[in-house]
């Protein structure tokens, strides 16, 4: 398969969706795409500004300064004390990296690449792109022997399923067993919300307490779009194995894949800085509470979604029906079947517009049940 047989592009068959939510005489509130509304902190912004004299080609491997900033921000926020600079690689963005990572590991036909039941379609697009075979499995026990990828996401996009250390621990097991890499999609884990994650930080597969001592075929993805607001920065880094680090720094080599050099410095400057990370959480979790009520007050069962920035919910009725339900009331969502088979009957609601937006959202859904 090539770049060439992919199907059309999901969301498009949103379009009409959105015309109609349009049309409402209060306006549009497009709770859809998770595309960052607030503005980039302004230390990040300055650090931009500062380095456009950038005449000599970036680094692939990172600068010194972006990579002792990812090692030292996974030992400050992901408890994970033991990287060095080998371990880790930044990327354009993580869409790139997910979709190409099958390809710049040498998956090809006859290879499996196993994902979650419920995902971003990013992970099946890579394995596609590269001639491998997608598998959709969420339980360890599930995933076949022989497989060469295992993507996992904590906290998932779109349901918001986060992995705890011992669950962890048991897919670090269960990839060995069959000589899988597994990566994990790891780029909402500064948003707990509920349960666990109301009060510790979301657990990185490279935490000690998952790897038993050895980060081998171990992947971390990670980006700053949502924590940061560096969406359209296209800012993010891998860290893990530094076998699998090193092959993919060979591959990216030749490929010429690196972020800009002034990218680079940003990144560092944000990594260092904690306080505009907690300021955008407060405002993420300002707007969860707005509407999540109010999803639930208009019918609608939540699940998962303890983490993220997403809600995932169902009022039990096909979910382009919802859509258009939604759609009567100027709301625009996310359809769940662009996730899976086995999301039919859901759809996801982002938390990335305005506060008078999902304010406005939830006067909507509060004011007539659905």
């Amino acid at each position: 398969m090539s770049v060439r047989d992919l199907a059309d592009y999901p969301w498009d068959a949103v379009t009409p969706f959105r015309d109609r939510a349009a049309q409402h005489p209060d306006g549009l509130v497009d709770l859809s795409v998770g595309s960052p509304v607030d503005p980039t902190p302004e230390i990040i912004r300055t650090a931009l500004a500062e380095a456009t004299d950038a005449h000599a080609y970036p680094q692939t491997v990172g600068s010194p300064a972006l990579r002792e900033a990812i090692v030292d921000w996974y030992a400050r926020r992901r408890g994970v004390p033991d990287l060095t600079v080998a371990n880790v690689l930044p990327t354009i963005g993580s869409k790139e990296l997910v979709a190409l990572l099958p390809t710049l590991l040498g998956l090809g036909e006859g290879d499996v690449v196993v994902h979650p039941t419920v995902a971003y379609p990013t992970y099946e697009v890579g394995a596609q792109v590269a001639g491998a075979t997608p598998v959709r499995a969420d339980d360890p026990a599930d995933w076949p022997d022989g497989a060469r990828l295992v993507w996992i996401n904590s906290p998932g996009n779109p349901d918001g399923r986060t992995w705890t250390v011992p669950e962890l621990a048991a897919a670090v097991r269960r990839a060995r067993e069959i000589g899988a890499v597994l990566a994990s999609d790891e780029c909402y884990a500064e948003l707990g919300w509920d349960g666990p994650w109301a009060s510790e930080p979301v657990p990185s597969v490279l935490d000690p307490r998952v790897t038993g001592g050895s980060r081998a075929n171990l992947l971390s993805v990670y980006s700053l779009s949502k924590q940061s607001n560096l969406a359209g920065y296209r800012a993010a880094f891998l860290a893990g194995c530094a076998r699998v680090v090193g092959d993919l720094l060979t591959a990216r080599k030749h490929l010429g894949i690196m972020p800009p050099a002034p990218v680079q410095h940003a990144m560092a400057v944000a990594l260092r800085d904690d306080e505009h990370v907690a300021a955008q959480k407060q405002l993420y979790r300002e707007r969860r509470e707005l509407l999540l009520p109010a999803v639930t007050a208009a019918g609608f069962r939540i699940d998962g979604s303890e983490a993220g920035l997403y809600l995932w919910a169902t009022e039990g009725r096909d979910a382009w029906e919802t859509m258009g339900r939604l759609a009567d009331r100027g709301i625009l969502a996310g359809p769940g079947p662009f996730y899976g088979a086995d999301s039919t009957e859901h759809i996801r609601l982002s938390l990335t517009a305005a506060t008078e937006r999902v304010a406005e959202a939830a006067r909507r859904l509060h004011s007539a049940a659905l």
